[in-house]
């Protein structure tokens, strides 16, 4: 049984992990057209438990060239007339919205499956 816990732990380690990163993602699409905001981006790392889980870094901002808007109407200009808009990419964004949630859905689908086995087994050893 010890397995199946692990198992179950390891899948859920996976969605929490997605989790934050389609949160991040949602974060950055929302904040393409804010002046100044930088791309924020977390990375995954194996935890010292010895069974296989994982959690995310830390949040880290991506330090790309923003990209920079000529508007010398807007309050926060420069003195050559330049806004520094964000360095969010719209299509990358989405790209790595669909890979997390497609890797969400793969963890779901082997929680249920495990959950699934562990039911039968415990099924099995009461007949």
């Amino acid at each position: 049984m010890a397995e199946f816990s692990d198992a179950l732990r390891i899948t859920m380690s996976g969605m929490q992990a997605q989790a934050t990163r389609l949160r991040l993602t949602a974060e950055n699409i929302a904040n393409a057209e804010t002046p100044g905001y930088h791309r924020k981006t977390v990375s995954f790392e194996a935890m010292a438990d010895g069974a296989g889980t994982i959690a995310t870094g830390p949040v880290r901002l991506d330090q790309s060239a923003l990209e920079r808007i000529h508007d010398p109407s807007n309050p926060l200009a420069d003195a050559d007339g330049y806004v520094d808009g964000s360095n969010v990419n719209l299509l990358l964004e989405m790209t790595d919205a669909r890979e997390a949630s497609r890797s969400y859905e793969a963890n779901l689908k082997m929680f249920e499956q495990t959950r699934s086995m562990s039911s039968a087994l415990l099924d099995l050893l009461r007949r």
